[in-house]
């Protein structure tokens, strides 16, 4: 099947009621975790920051509330260094717009996929009954796998922020370098969520050893598609759709293979 055919099928497939029922629970709920975070934030709103950021570059003094929370003192010290001095002062800027932007794409795509990885076995079943009735599920891996996969990744992700820092100051490359750690941590995660579901071992190895790199174009195309503002929230969903039917059509030639043997 050719992937636009593929996508088509995946795409299909999401707007059933049967899958669209299960889209709306991880947007619910990753929706009420950003509300809540967003409730205990209100206080010390960016607009507060603000007014601190202009005071310090008009040479004015001011006082902090010893009330407010640690992160927003915290902040407030960095950026008041930072703006202190006219040379480092565009650095403020970058920390504020690297930092909201990571947090709020890793903040969305972690929630989702932690959420989604509940709900996986009743996509890939619900996809298993529909078009591949023949197929049986064998699935890998222990109860531990997920958290250890989860832990691992991140560990790797957290090494290449770190590494990749000398390519953040430069144009177009730190677009690059930003981004590649967040997309290996959901490219690990999504991929063993599915895999671990509806593969054993054997089938996983033999099926990515040879068609890896295209695994890797579906969930770098994934990723492009989880960088548009909040569409995470629930197409997260079809992210497991569409890998799910590429990996069942690998599986259903292996099994085709097997019987011709």
């Amino acid at each position: 099947m050719r992937e636009i055919e593929l996508i088509k099928r995946s795409l299909g497939d999401f707007f059933t009621p049967s899958i669209l029922k299960i889209a709306i629970i991880p947007f619910l709920v990753t929706l009420g975790i950003m509300i809540i975070i967003f409730m205990g934030v209100a206080d010390y709103s960016l607009s507060s920051l603000d007014q601190v950021i202009i005071q310090v570059q008009n040479g004015e003094e001011f006082t902090l509330d010893p009330n407010a929370p640690f992160y927003y003192a915290w902040a407030v010290n960095i950026l008041t260094f930072l703006l202190h001095y006219s040379i480092t002062a565009w650095l403020a800027g970058f920390l504020l717009f690297t930092v909201g932007t990571f947090f709020i794409l890793f903040f969305s795509i972690f929630t989702t996929l932690i959420i989604i990885g509940f709900l996986t076995p009743m996509i890939i079943e619900t996809l298993r009954k529909k078009h591949y009735p023949e197929l049986k599920l064998k699935g890998h891996g222990s109860l531990m796998s997920p958290i250890l996969v989860a832990l691992k990744s991140l560990f790797v992700m957290i090494f290449l922020f770190v590494l990749f820092i000398p390519f953040y100051f430069i144009p177009l490359v730190n677009i690059i370098a930003f981004n590649l750690p967040i997309y290996y941590f959901f490219h690990k995660l999504l991929n063993f969520d599915v895999t671990s579901t509806m593969l054993s071992s054997s089938e996983y190895k033999e099926i990515y050893r040879s068609q890896k790199n295209l695994f890797r174009f579906r969930t770098l195309l994934l990723y492009f598609i989880s960088m548009i503002p909040f569409i995470t929230l629930f197409s997260t969903v079809f992210y497991v759709v569409y890998l799910s039917n590429g990996y069942f059509l690998e599986l259903k030639k292996i099994s085709q293979n097997r019987l011709e043997v």
